[in-house]
């Protein structure tokens, strides 16, 4: 066999690892990302849907998840540095390096849909998390109902495994939760 003919299925095999090693990093990257491990915790999720906010408004839900300890509304956070806040303070600060900037406490916003979701599903369970990445850290205690994304998830997936019949129990409310966020998307795109 000539030494082009060699050189090109060299060329072939190389192009064919490549693609296959990219498939792999990008396909472990996206079960990587906070919502899919979320997903994958949960007997069902919604994520980004308006509900009714019990005064003749709307908000929305970044995620709500049917699992064991009934229905959880989570608020990702994706933040790099060392987080600094209270249940008390109005702000939170941020420092990174040299950087440093606030923003505005979570749990109001957190406690305001976790009511919502309870206020349509009053015979389940509602419990709310600001469930942050692995990037920022909380070096001086952390606020209440805050957690890590990763403790989250392994908390939910080993519930799920002990008492996954329990979940059966919720999918009445999860019905009129999901109903409730359907209903609102078609009032959205009829009114527009």
């Amino acid at each position: 066999m000539p030494v082009a003919d060699y050189t090109t299925i060299a060329l072939a095999v190389l192009v064919i690892v490549l693609a296959i090693v990219l498939f792999r990093l990008v396909s472990t990257r996206k079960s990587a990302e906070p919502q899919a491990r979320l997903r994958k915790a949960a007997k069902a999720m919604l994520s980004d849907v308006l509900i009714p906010d019990g005064e003749d408004g709307e908000i929305l839900i970044e995620n709500a998840l049917l699992c064991a300890r009934g229905i959880v509304v989570v608020d990702i956070k994706d933040i790099e540095g060392n987080i600094f806040g209270s249940d008390a303070m109005h702000d939170w600060t941020v420092i990174t390096g040299k950087k440093r900037f606030t923003f505005a406490n979570p749990q109001p916003g957190l406690y305001d849909r976790t009511a919502a979701v309870a206020a349509l599903v009053p015979d389940v369970p509602v419990s709310g998390y600001i469930a942050f990445t692995s990037r920022g850290k909380f070096t001086k205690g952390r606020p209440g109902h805050v957690t890590d994304i990763d403790t989250l998830i392994r908390e939910l997936t080993a519930e799920s495994k002990i008492s996954g019949a329990a979940i059966n129990a919720f999918l009445p409310g999860w019905d009129t939760l999901r109903d409730a966020a359907v209903v609102a998307q078609l009032g959205h795109l009829i009114d527009d």
